[in-house]
């Protein structure tokens, strides 16, 4: 197994460890079920920018799948006692760990299946 291979098989475990955290985190919270289904694909709406082309896609994409956006969110939600957004931000965590566990990486503007933890699919043919 290359060096490449092992990081990226880290990362994916590492990041199936996040979403369990941030399920086990929602559940503590005792918010509704239905609400973190509703909204778990959300963030995957960013990859309309790819009709746009491939660098407005990644751009989108990069920036609602980066660990960030929802880390803000619940730094906001904790320094404003605006606590009906937690659930937001766990949500949007527990999507990216999903989308990182499963191997759905940050986007390269080489191509969509191009992503920091490696080539998503089957590699077409040469």
């Amino acid at each position: 197994m290359s060096d490449s291979a092992q990081w990226s098989s880290w990362l994916r475990v590492e990041n199936l460890l996040i979403f369990i955290a941030a399920a086990a985190a929602y559940h503590i919270g005792d918010y509704r079920w239905w609400v973190f289904f509703a909204l778990f694909l959300i963030p995957d709406l960013s990859m309309l920018g790819y009709f746009a082309g491939r660098r407005v896609g990644a751009v989108a994409y990069n920036i609602t799948h980066a660990y960030l956006g929802p880390a803000g969110l619940l730094i906001y939600a904790m320094t404003t006692g605006k606590h009906d957004l937690y659930p937001f931000g766990v949500i949007w965590i527990a999507h990216i760990a999903a989308d990182r566990a499963l191997g759905y990486g940050l986007k390269s503007v080489s191509g969509f299946r191009h992503t920091h933890l490696g080539y998503v699919g089957k590699r077409p043919a040469t």
